[in-house]
């Protein structure tokens, strides 16, 4: 890592062998492939024998005939995803979410002016495994950036969570491994992280302060910091002809009471000086009116619970949260108390936050779970993962007894310093009930001011706007209701309909001098790309639908030896039933589907010189489904494996 001059030369890049060498060699039909240690590299594997697809239409589930589908997109759709603008002209200055504002998530938006393109994040989203089994994690789709690779000067970071870094390890290469510019915090999270993928390319990271400006091509960029649940947040100013181009990353406002402090307000005042053509802007909590609590107050709270708790305090947030767990940290060493770490990203962002001297604790001020026994319970304060109640974090281990060195009692104090994330209603109210059975005093953030969100209200985000002053603006970072809800926030603060993009991912946005928004009918490629195990490429949706069926009505799998100078069964078949029936308690309906294989397979063959083992796995495949459909309104994937002897 190297820190950035001000102003820098314009990077030169990587040179052309280097960048092919660096990028994943894709495999035809959307995936990466990279044999790795432990995994099975060898091409192909088991595959699904012809006509062996679930049987019955899934709308009308009466087991009828398959409805066949071609392989791939249709036409329309192809055509639709080859969408490629020209580039800009000199009097034109573009702008393309390619992720982030159809999504909490995968944020990632271009932004191109005379002949260089900037991209801004580079972040991924979790998946639900309810809509996507198996997929680790969806990427912004990169296909327009490796297109126009030889352009992309630089990747901006505005900050180190997941959903603006996390996507980096996995896309940076396919568009030739630009030089990435970020501050010091964001660097090493970066790096770090980067370690856990020793074969991807070699990263460029430089190093850049708020209030620095650096020339990169053609192009003056200014970073400026911003208030967010992570230090080293900052926004970014990309200077064009006709104004700039300033994008906010994910945040909020240090505020009293609703007044800014003075200190925001001369950073925005001073942005809104500058000629400002478009404004970015984080979207997350635009749904929630007036504004957010300060996170000064939660350190506040925090730190008189740390002061006056009588027994063991159990803290459980988001590792991400550093200035939280430093504050935590600094408190409970100034009051003489010891802290035990327990979960793997809490004690790697502890590492970080020493290396970047955000924090300067003694040695033995943490200590392992395996000596809490040694200090009075109310000297010891553990911080915990799993506040959203995942099943294998720290605190659901703990509070289900499975922790071999941390017991709870009923002196103990668990305070949950987080919200509940959309979604972990369930998992949250879980994880609540196993720590009330063990006795505890819990604290949350309905009880207490023990969490503060790292996004702006309504409130905020509205006055932010008005102090930017641009000529244009996009919500972004967010679901399209809360980019919606930040629109229509705006507006009627005044600020002209007309001035407003609310864009999907992959609009095309072009400002032509400065004044009139063109927003183009079609959209770049934009359907996620996802990592699968050691696979990247295109949401495969016949994969994923076939997994969402085995997940919700199991397989049955049909085994039969047909002769194939006579057309019959040479003996019974055999039949695998997972996810779908316990096959013994249904040895009635098994008989019977025998017998139905038998005549289907002998009828199907009647005649049939040669006989044609995929026409028949294909009559089987469909009378099986209607059959077990009517026996059981159950619509299992049917697999039939025929072997002809």
């Amino acid at each position: 890592m190297t820190p950035a001059p001000a102003p820098a030369p314009a990077p030169s890049g990587i040179p052309e062998a280097q960048r092919r060498d660096g990028r994943p060699m894709r495999a035809e039909g959307g995936f990466d492939r990279r044999p790795a240690p432990g995994r099975g590299g060898a091409p192909g594997g088991p595959r699904r024998s012809s006509g062996g697809g679930r049987g019955g239409a899934r709308g009308d589930r009466r087991g009828g005939p398959r409805e066949r589908r071609p392989n791939g997109p249709s036409p329309v759709q192809k055509r639709q995803a080859e969408y490629i603008p020209a580039p800009v002209d000199e009097k034109t200055v573009r702008i393309i979410p390619l992720g982030g504002v159809e999504e909490v998530g995968r944020n990632m938006f271009a932004v191109e002016t005379g002949n260089d393109i900037f991209v801004c994040d580079v972040g991924f989203q979790f998946v639900s495994e309810d809509t996507a089994p198996g997929v680790d994690y969806i990427l912004p789709n990169t296909k327009y950036l490796e297109m126009n690779a030889s352009r992309v000067r630089a990747v901006f970071i505005t900050h180190g969570h997941l959903d603006h870094i996390g996507g980096i390890p996995f896309l940076m290469g396919r568009f030739g491994n630009p030089p990435i510019y970020t501050c010091n915090l964001s660097a090493v999270m970066i790096q770090k992280r980067q370690e856990e993928y020793p074969d991807m390319p070699a990263l460029n990271l430089v190093i850049v302060e708020p209030g620095q400006t650096v020339t990169i091509g053609s192009t003056p960029v200014k970073f400026f910091a911003v208030t967010h649940s992570i230090p080293d947040s900052m926004g970014i100013s990309i200077q064009t002809p006709w104004g700039n181009v300033v994008a906010t990353g994910d945040l909020k406002l240090d505020h009293n009471n609703g007044i800014p402090t003075d200190e925001e307000q001369k950073k925005w005042g001073e942005l809104g000086r500058d000629n400002n053509l478009m404004f970015i802007a984080d979207s997350t909590n635009a749904e929630k009116d007036g504004f957010s609590i300060p996170e000064r107050k939660v350190h506040e709270t925090l730190e008189e619970i740390v002061k006056t708790v009588s027994g063991r305090l159990i803290i459980g947030t988001f590792a991400s949260q550093f200035e939280r767990m430093i504050h935590i940290i600094e408190t409970a060493e100034k009051l003489g108390k010891k802290v035990v770490l327990e979960g793997r990203s809490i004690r790697t962002n502890l590492e970080i936050a020493q290396k970047t001297n955000l924090l300067e604790i003694k040695k033995d001020t943490v200590i392992p779970a395996q000596e809490i026994g040694d200090y009075p319970p109310d000297k010891v304060v553990i911080l915990a993962t799993g506040a959203q109640g995942e099943e294998f974090a720290a605190l659901m281990r703990i509070a289900t007894k499975q922790h071999k060195n941390i017991t709870l009692s009923a002196r103990d104090t668990v305070v949950l310093s987080s919200s509940v994330i959309p979604g972990n209603e369930i998992n949250v109210q879980k994880l609540k009930d196993m720590l009330y059975r063990n006795g505890v005093s819990l604290i949350h953030y309905r009880s207490s001011d023990v969490h503060s969100t790292g996004h702006g209200n309504t409130g905020e985000l509205v006055w932010i706007n008005k102090q930017v002053n641009a000529k244009f603006f996009m919500p972004a970072y967010g679901y399209y209701s809360m980019t919606s809800c930040h629109a229509k926030a705006v507006e009627q603060a005044g600020r002209p309909r007309d001035t407003i993009v609310l864009a999907d991912n992959g609009t095309v946005i072009d400002m032509i001098e400065g004044k009139t928004l063109n927003v183009h009918k079609e959209k770049v490629p934009n359907s996620p790309l996802i990592v699968d195990g050691f696979a990247i490429g295109d949401m495969q949706e016949v994969v994923i639908r076939d997994r969402q069926a085995l997940a919700k009505d199991g397989m049955f799998v049909i085994i039969a030896t047909v002769n194939l100078k006579t057309g019959k069964l040479r003996k019974s078949p055999d039949i695998i039933s997972r996810g779908f029936v316990y096959l013994r308690e249904s040895q009635d309906l098994l008989n019977q589907a025998r017998l139905l294989i038998k005549k289907t397979v002998e009828d199907s063959t009647h005649g049939m010189n040669p006989v044609d083992l995929d026409y028949v796995k294909n009559q089987l495949t469909d009378t099986m489904a209607g059959y077990l459909f009517s026996r059981t309104n159950k619509a299992p994937m049917v697999i039939p494996v025929l072997i002809g002897v």
